[in-house]
């Protein structure tokens, strides 16, 4: 593992860190997209059937049960607590999932390296995590409502993906026979996917207001 790969996953995890302590801490879900949690649980699932099969290392282990343990607990919060479920945006959070989770399947079922069950699934789940922010920043760009710690999430969830694109440059460069193209398109677009959030969020930084995203 490269310091690339490591600051990505930190990163990744943080992001996740950042949410479930909003949600603690203001016992309030408000601006953030159940959808897109339930679309990261479905990543998570998919991707990591061999939990329990193909033991990698102990790091790799904790860090797939800890996405996702931490992805479900934010999704029992947000339909169960309470207290917290009392201020899901339900009325604004609407994104019609199945819009990209079709195409996503298709491409799954039509591009992967290995016509099998784990390949097609382990191949779903990265074009799906490609779109999957979708329905969160459309929620965002709707309601204009982005406290700090939502803006701080989807900063370092889209930020997450930019240093493993670092991650795959430095294996190419070192690694003769490393390819993935599936996972490095989608990652790239993943990325592109960030760039309009990223411009607005460095942007109420640099002048001291309120974050927005324009519609």
């Amino acid at each position: 593992m490269n310091i690339f790969r490591l600051a990505g996953d930190m990163t990744h995890l943080l992001s996740i860190v950042v949410l479930l302590l909003k949600i603690n801490a203001t016992r309030s879900c408000r601006g953030i997209s159940l959808k897109t949690q339930e679309l990261y649980a479905l990543v998570f699932v998919c991707r990591y059937l061999d939990l329990f099969t193909n033991y990698i290392s102990l790091y790799n282990t904790l860090m797939k049960i800890i996405f996702l343990a931490s992805t479900f607990t934010i999704i029992y919060f947000m339909r169960f607590h309470k207290v917290v479920k009392l201020s899901y945006d339900k009325e604004h959070d609407k994104f019609r999932t199945w819009f990209i989770f079709v195409p996503c399947l298709v491409l799954a079922l039509a591009f992967n390296s290995a016509f099998t069950i784990m390949e097609v699934a382990w191949t779903f789940s990265i074009y799906l995590e490609t779109v999957a922010i979708l329905p969160q920043l459309v929620l965002l760009q709707k309601t204009q409502n982005i406290d700090n710690l939502t803006g701080h999430y989807v900063f370092l969830l889209g930020s997450y993906r930019g240093l493993y694109i670092l991650n795959w440059i430095y294996r190419y460069m070192t690694e003769s026979h490393y390819r993935q193209w599936i996972v490095w398109i989608s990652g790239i677009v993943q990325t592109a996917v960030y760039v309009d959030f990223f411009y607005y969020y460095i942007k109420s930084w640099n002048t001291h207001k309120k974050l927005t995203i324009p519609n």
